[in-house]
């Protein structure tokens, strides 16, 4: 039947949110990296508070995680994520139009709020909703697709600014949101779950391994909660604090700006890589390996940079290892809790997995503007090795108490 493909829940699902996610991140996260500085050019003030606005607004989305995905359980995730892309459309172009600091930091604290609606953590409901227990593949096909997001909205956001300002793109991302992927959203995500997903485990244990439905109770139900956030935690701050300055930080040992970008752009394809690999051969690998061994890969790309920054070799050494663990990281976001905790109430999970570091992702890209300035590269990049050194020991900690 030719409609078939178009059902909510379909053969489209996966590359509907792929393109939403590339749009979503590209436009509500990626561009603010090269948009920022016309900002503060504009408005005359000091960089920290454009990054302090935009800080704000994580926070506020940090707060709010759990509610969207409680509203993810009970409503379904077409209605959450269509609602959330056109709050986000309306929020870019309220920002564009943002004339002071008051509007400003109103218009990115409404912009960033809306994000857990629509990021990836909303996705991997949407997935979990339509594949139930058996959503790890449609997770890792998914972030394949998005992993692209930096990789094309950088250069296109730089290329946009050769005739629009940042206003202009701004609203031109806007309509994006609205027109692009809030359609996208409605018309193939699947809506309200009328069948408890506890029924869809049920099945996925009649073909599935039994590792695969033995979920974590108890005692050690909580402290794998508790780990597997504080890894997430500490990753979101390196994360989020290399998504906005890492041009900056490649720039300040030595990089020229060409040669900045250049490394910058190879994240994306690393990130891709990485994915595919967990794809093609990962299925006999649990996903709490997979997790701990990618997050070894980021403290390593930071040591590598901070010991020949200044070489565009080893700096693309660096952005090698730094996406490839980023791409993963996005991945085991969505499978490790699926492994450990279920399909059950995974809104809601996913939601309360993601406050806390929202909340310290929050803070990073002000935190870490503050460091470059006053200690400068390298004990800047030396804090975010040991700060991702750490969330690697918290998901080895877990890969143990998962097997304990």
């Amino acid at each position: 039947m030719p409609a078939r493909p178009l059902r909510p829940g379909g053969p489209l699902l996966i590359p509907a949110l792929g393109v939403t996610q590339v749009f979503g991140y590209g436009a509500l996260y990626y561009a603010f990296t090269v948009l920022a500085p016309r900002i503060t050019a504009e408005f005359g003030w000091p960089p920290e508070w454009t990054f302090g606005g935009f800080a704000a607004g994580l926070l506020l989305g940090g707060a709010v995680a759990p509610l969207t995905g409680s509203l993810i359980d009970r409503h379904g995730t077409r209605l959450v994520m269509t609602v959330g892309s056109v709050l986000a459309g309306l929020s870019l172009i309220v920002l564009a139009e943002a004339q002071g600091l008051a509007s400003y930091v109103a218009a990115m604290v409404a912009l960033q709020a809306v994000t857990t609606a629509v990021f990836y953590d909303a996705a991997f409901a949407a997935l979990t909703q339509a594949r139930g227990g058996q959503a790890r593949r449609a997770i890792s096909q998914l972030t394949l697709i998005g992993g692209f997001a930096s990789t094309l909205f950088w250069p296109l956001t730089s290329a946009l600014l050769a005739w629009l300002d940042w206003r202009g793109v701004y609203r031109l991302y806007g309509l994006s949101q609205i027109l692009v992927c809030a359609p996208l959203h409605l018309l193939l995500l699947p809506g309200r779950v009328r069948r408890p997903v506890v029924e869809q485990a049920g099945v996925a244990a009649a073909n599935a391994v039994p590792e695969e439905v033995d979920y974590l109770t108890g005692p050690v139900r909580r402290r794998a909660f508790l780990l597997l956030a504080l890894a997430f935690s500490l990753q979101g701050f390196v994360v989020s604090a290399m998504a906005v300055h890492m041009l900056t930080l490649l720039r300040g040992f030595g990089l020229a700006g060409s040669v900045a970008v250049a490394i910058g752009a190879m994240l994306g394809p690393s990130q891709v890589a990485g994915r595919l690999v967990e794809m093609l051969f990962g299925r006999a690998v649990p996903p709490v390996t997979t997790a701990w061994v990618s997050a070894c890969l980021m403290p390593v790309g930071l040591l590598l940079l901070l010991a020949g920054g200044a070489v565009p070799p080893v700096a693309g050494a660096f952005a090698v290892a730094f996406g490839i663990s980023m791409g993963l990281s996005s991945i085991v976001r969505g499978t490790v809790p699926l492994q450990l905790f279920g399909p059950v109430g995974f809104g809601a999970m996913m939601g309360r997995l993601s406050a806390p570091g929202l909340v310290i992702k929050a803070a990073a890209p002000l935190v870490f503007a503050v460091s470059l300035e006053r200690a400068g590269v390298s004990a800047s990049t030396l804090l975010l090795a040991a700060i991702s050194a750490l969330a690697a020991a918290a998901l080895l900690a877990l890969a143990r108490a998962a097997k304990a």
